[in-house]
């Protein structure tokens, strides 16, 4: 499972010219879901999202969690975060879950989410053609993969 984590002032999230969900201050969340992820892999993810220090302290120092700032979460399903791009040009999307396996671990995550974090997440729609929107702070992006968490 990846992430690509922003920190963000705003962000949003359209479906047909429609704002599905938007949040101020916070992360906008990509995650990418492999045929082999597991719950185990969510619960991880999740704790280091929502403990992820990235906001400046005081002293200008990232050392603040979302809870310490009040941040919110907008998490965005991007199936192409597993894209392989080494033979030609056209990535390939095989290691990507289906559909059939992706959603219910993507619906798992936003309850994992709202639960480490406390609160209610901003989402998309798993599948739509969406049109997302962000004022990148710092800009700090960051990129999670629960396969690297040895």
């Amino acid at each position: 499972m990846r992430a690509v984590i922003q920190r963000v002032i705003e962000a949003n999230v359209r479906i047909n010219g429609e704002i599905k969900d938007a949040i101020g201050t916070g992360f906008m969340v990509l995650l990418g879901i492999e045929h082999d992820d597991t719950i185990d892999d969510i619960e991880w993810l999740s704790n280091k999202i929502v403990h992820m220090r990235i906001f400046s302290d005081s002293n200008g120092l990232m050392n603040l969690a979302l809870n310490d700032v009040n941040g919110d979460i907008l998490l965005i399903s991007q199936f192409t975060l597993h894209s392989s791009t080494k033979k030609g040009n056209r990535p390939s999307f095989l290691q990507a879950a289906k559909p059939t396996i992706a959603i219910p671990l993507y619906e798992k995550m936003i309850v994992q989410l709202e639960r480490d974090l406390g609160k209610k997440i901003g989402v998309g729609l798993f599948g739509a053609d969406m049109k997302v929107a962000l004022v990148n702070d710092g800009p700090v992006t960051i990129l999670i993969d629960s396969k690297n968490k040895q």
